[in-house]
């Protein structure tokens, strides 16, 4: 519940991008949403909103509220700059990428498993190395756009990962829906009672659909900024990440499920290229 108001408190920042469209022939809409006047708007609106927060939400439940709406407020951002008349536009689909993927995150989280719910399952502290990845993938944009522009007005291929974006994330949503209460951020080393291995639906095309749409939706979205750095950069760190994610997670699931694992390890590929996963004689 308070994920969900403080994400529709972000997301009436929206509303901005529909004025303009909707009245920026008359001049002065146009002037106060653009000029200083509606820059402190802009502010004063975030201002009210937290405060809002603070009056209908205290201590842990506070910082998920506030957290939902800076994600949504982002997103609002996002779909603003998307549909603005500017060179930035495949930016604005990032923004809204990125906070989509981490406010789902918690959400679906929310829906298949509450009782690991916490504020790391928007994965917004994932670790140092996520966001030094995503500073880095932002400054690479800004001194590209600066001083090659025309590489960041390469439409089509910004397009390609707009699509690797939403087919990464979507595949991953659907691992964790299907997973359901076996699904967690974090790789148990002791098996619950309620634990069973998930074979079905997009599990049975690979053994890990989550870490492959997390792999697609990471590259994705440099492949969308149009960043050639930070493609190969995201590529070689995302898969070297999820080897070594894999092969830890498999060994629980061996020591979990035995001979049922192995056999269903035999049959089914990991789903990232080059990533057979734990080697019984490693």
């Amino acid at each position: 519940m308070e994920s969900r108001s403080g994400q529709l408190f972000g997301l009436g920042f929206v509303t901005i991008p529909f004025i303009v469209s909707v009245a920026s022939h008359i001049d002065w809409v146009f002037d106060y949403l653009t000029g200083i006047r509606g820059k402190i708007a802009i502010a004063v609106y975030l201002a009210v909103a937290n405060g809002f927060l603070l009056l209908m939400y205290r201590g842990p439940i506070y910082q998920v509220a506030v957290r939902a709406c800076f994600l949504g407020f982002t997103f609002g951002c996002g779909l603003m700059i998307s549909f603005g008349q500017t060179t930035w536009t495949h930016f604005g689909w990032y923004m809204c990428s990125l906070s989509f993927f981490h406010y789902s995150e918690y959400l679906v989280t929310a829906i298949i498993n509450p009782r690991s719910l916490s504020l790391d399952s928007f994965l917004l502290n994932h670790s140092v190395e996520y966001t030094v990845a995503a500073v880095s993938s932002w400054v690479e944009f800004i001194v590209e756009k600066l001083l090659f522009p025309e590489l960041k007005q390469l439409s089509w291929l910004s397009v390609v990962g707009l699509l690797l974006v939403m087919f990464g994330d979507g595949l991953r949503k659907s691992a964790m829906l299907t997973a359901g209460s076996n699904f967690n951020h974090i790789v148990q080393n002791e098996k619950a009672h309620s634990h069973v291995l998930v074979t079905s639906g997009v599990y049975s095309c690979c053994r890990h659909p989550s870490y492959v749409g997390w792999f697609c939706w990471s590259v994705g979205t440099q492949i969308m900024l149009c960043n050639p750095v930070c493609v190969l950069g995201y590529t070689l760190a995302s898969w070297r990440f999820f080897r070594d994610r894999i092969e830890e997670e498999e060994i629980s699931l061996i020591h979990f499920f035995g001979e049922d694992y192995l056999e269903y390890k035999r049959k089914v590929c990991s789903g990232i290229p080059f990533i057979p996963g734990i080697r019984m004689g490693s």
